[in-house]
């Protein structure tokens, strides 16, 4: 669907990015700290069959032209774009509105289908509309805030969420009428560290010698870890990922999150693996075959951890697959922000720290809007509290006196 605007653009929502050039889409989304939105990385989630209709998550991207006129060779250009998605549940968001959906439901509002902007089932801070350099991103905003005002009434949505947004985009959308829902994920920060013992060297006596104890059994399981990206990762292995990641689900049964297809996983290789790192644990005098795997994407100076399985259960092998060869790879390689992806059980005593994130709200039922308004303030208060109180129980040095144990390795 096309829409004619009064100015010199014109407003487009389609139904997959294969409708855009990757050229075109790119030229927008490879300025992003986050590789979530690259053309590469949305297309593989329609076309491997993760988000579709039939999973709940309609592609609705909203893509705006400027138009330069018959006569030229090139008669428009792309501007603008807002990843979207018509969802008919609130499965793979990681943001927790349930609660939001009963109210509504008790109000007799119905809750769904709503209008969503977030990359796909990946919790990862970054959403913002992207906007070509040199334009007037008021403007454009303004323009694509008011297509999304109209889309969702004249279909009945009942309200449209951004979910994991950018910081700097958070006022701008404020302006626009987006309520704010704070947040917290757990990301590891380089504190100027230049080697592994430095990182070790940040936490206090306990839990240093606690993370040299798990890496050691590790390696005294006859395992040895190696970080695979680019042409050096084999294709099988991306299929052995995906039965990696499934069976990782399905232990966890209803709260399993499998999201992604087997053609998702397979279809990184070639396209993506630039961005794909393997962390691969092979057995001694087995190389060919790993036991157990994570997955992680990298752009830039950040690191994201998304997956991991294993073929049986090995002691300490998820924190070195997931947290501390990750943390060794972003090192070596001056990443200065790894956001080892959902849940927070283990990771606060492994280096990241509670760290905000906002999400964007707005309802297009005054009553709904109000209450949860309200609602929220009171919420957003209360989840800053929390970051305060789990960053006060951090293993660091300095982060809790009463946690510093000792000042040796040495003392068991």
């Amino acid at each position: 669907m096309v829409e004619q605007t009064q100015t010199r653009f014109s407003i487009q929502w389609i139904h997959s990015v294969a409708e855009v050039s990757q050229a075109d889409w790119d030229a927008l989304a490879l300025p992003l700290v986050t590789p979530f939105f690259e053309w590469a990385w949305l297309h593989n989630m329609e076309s491997s069959g993760s988000t579709t209709a039939k999973t709940g998550w309609l592609p609705n991207h909203l893509v705006v032209w400027r138009e330069h006129g018959a006569d030229r060779a090139h008669p428009r250009q792309l501007v603008a774009i807002a990843p979207l998605y018509v969802k008919g549940h609130s499965y793979g968001e990681f943001v927790f509105d349930h609660q939001w959906a009963d109210l509504a439901e008790r109000l007799g509002v119905r809750y769904y289908p709503k209008l969503l902007g977030m990359s796909p089932v990946t919790p990862a801070e970054g959403y913002r509309f992207m906007i070509a350099e040199g334009e007037d991103e008021v403007e454009l905003t303004t323009l694509m805030v008011s297509a999304i005002d109209r889309f969702c009434l004249e279909h009945g949505l009942s309200g449209c969420n951004f979910l994991y947004v950018a910081p700097e985009w958070r006022s701008l959308m404020q302006r626009c009428g987006f309520m704010p829902w704070l947040h917290h994920s757990y990301i590891w920060q380089n504190q100027g560290f230049q080697q592994f013992e430095d990182y070790l060297g940040a936490f206090n006596a306990n839990q240093r010698r606690n993370i040299k104890r798990e890496r050691k059994a590790v390696s005294q399981a006859g395992l040895r870890l190696q970080a695979l990206t680019g042409e050096e990762i084999p294709k099988a292995f991306l299929g052995q990922m995906y039965a990696f990641y499934a069976d990782t689900c399905d232990k966890f049964g209803w709260w399993g999150s499998k999201y992604l297809t087997r053609q998702f996983f397979e279809q990184l290789y070639p396209n993506y693996c630039a961005r794909t790192v393997l962390f691969a644990a092979f057995e001694a005098g087995n190389d060919r075959h790993p036991i157990g795997m994570s997955i992680c994407f990298t752009k830039g100076d950040r690191l994201y951890g998304r997956y991991w399985g294993s073929s049986y259960d090995i002691e300490n092998l998820h924190f070195d697959a997931c947290y501390y060869s990750p943390i060794e790879w972003a090192i070596a390689r001056g990443i200065q922000v790894f956001d080892p992806g959902s849940g927070g059980r283990h990771k606060k005593r492994r280096g990241f720290p509670a760290t905000p994130n906002y999400s964007l709200h707005k309802f297009y039922d005054p009553r709904l809007a109000k209450i949860l308004e309200n609602y929220t303030e009171q919420i957003n208060r209360a989840e800053q509290q929390e970051i305060e109180l789990i960053n006060e129980d951090l293993p660091f040095k300095l982060a809790n006196k009463s946690m510093n144990g000792c000042d040796s390795d040495d003392v068991h």
